[in-house]
């Protein structure tokens, strides 16, 4: 079983920058495929950015792309969302999930959960 905590959530103004953090621990961090979603009030949770258990390969939603950054440090087994020209519309609780089969934008194909971090932007 993996357990996974976000944090680094806040409250920011639009065009501020927030980083995300996910810690990892119980099993091999390296092995899995992470991927990070959000979920807005009244809303479905949306995929938001995914990685390959190496770093190598990355994927986003198409409204977060030139702007949020996908990394993982397996070294610290951490996985990371730099989150740039913050926009109202990006606020919502945000998640990491991990799996050890696919790199995937759904969320049923994921595995674990962490609890999730809010993110508000608002002036």
């Amino acid at each position: 079983q993996v357990q996974l905590a976000e944090s680094g959530g806040g409250l920011v103004q639009p065009g501020g920058s927030l980083r995300l953090s996910c810690a990892a621990s119980g099993r091999t961090f390296s092995n899995y495929y992470m991927g990070w979603f959000r979920q807005a009030p009244g809303k479905e949770r949306e995929f938001v950015a995914a990685i390959n258990q190496y770093g190598t390969y990355t994927y986003y939603l198409d409204s977060v792309k030139g702007r949020f950054t996908i990394s993982r440090d397996n070294t610290k087994n951490t996985l990371y969302l730099q989150m740039n020209s913050l926009k109202p519309e990006d606020t919502a609780v945000y998640y990491c999930a991990g799996n050890y089969r696919i790199l995937t934008t759904t969320a049923h194909d994921y595995d674990f959960w962490g609890q999730g971090t809010q993110v508000t932007v608002s002036s």
